[in-house]
């Protein structure tokens, strides 16, 4: 089943008014005394962000909606990993490269095939996808206690569709062939600081996927599905 449009929309509100309510409880500076002459020293982890570093790295969970076939009913929620990693060549524009897989089981088409004579059914078969894209990204807005930026991110995509059907065609449950495809991923991070270094990170995003079909009228599928993942960001100290 496909998430309904207004998810993604309402999972973002949500995340910003988690990153506002984080963000004003960062505001408030600790304060201890020195001694007797009533000075006082403030305590402030996010005293030292800055956004001038050269490299940064992050992993997060992944989560992504996808459909396994050009005409099925039923959509696949895959799980994963997002590994992902940004060159910056100025304050602004950095070069983004991300690796990402997700696994899970899938919905098929009604289907029955003949094994020694007796009638079986493919159902709930394992499904994957392997994104590995690259391209530029942007920081927008960003202060000491966050920032959000946007990325474009073009590539390929191997799609692992035939692991779990039994020696069958593929068209018999109404899926893609095992296939490299052209992809892209569209969206941002929103991110929280921690540290100077340590970011918690959320990244939605459309992931565009273009897989070609060896049955039936149609040649190629063009798909648009949501993706999210959670996770946490390395600055490291290297600056520009």
């Amino acid at each position: 089943m496909r998430l309904p449009v207004s998810f993604p929309i309402s999972f973002a509100a949500a995340v910003g008014i988690a990153l506002c309510a984080q963000t004003g409880a960062l505001a408030q500076v600790t304060a201890s005394p020195t001694g007797g002459n009533g000075t006082y020293n403030s305590s402030d982890p996010l005293a030292n962000v800055r956004y001038d570093n050269r490299f940064d790295v992050s992993l997060g969970l992944a989560y992504d909606h996808m459909k396994a076939g050009p005409t099925l009913l039923q959509g696949s929620n895959l799980g994963g990993l997002d590994l992902s990693a940004s060159y910056w060549l100025s304050k602004r524009w950095a070069i983004e490269g991300s690796g990402r897989s997700y696994l899970g089981t899938s919905g098929a088409a009604p289907n029955t095939f003949l094994v020694n004579g007796q009638e079986e059914s493919i159902k709930g078969p394992f499904v994957s996808e392997y994104f590995f894209t690259g391209g530029p990204e942007w920081l927008g807005p960003h202060n000491k206690h966050g920032a959000i930026s946007a990325h474009a991110l073009f590539g390929g995509v191997y799609g692992d569709f035939e692991k779990e059907l039994r020696g069958q065609s593929p068209a018999l449950v109404d899926f893609y062939n095992n296939q490299l495809a052209p992809a892209a991923i569209i969206g941002g991070h929103m991110d929280l600081n921690r540290s100077a270094h340590w970011v918690f990170r959320v990244t939605p995003d459309a992931v565009m996927t273009h897989y070609s079909i060896n049955y039936g009228p149609k040649t190629s599928q063009f798909d648009v599905n949501f993706a999210i993942s959670v996770g946490i960001q390395y600055k490291f100290k290297g600056k520009r």
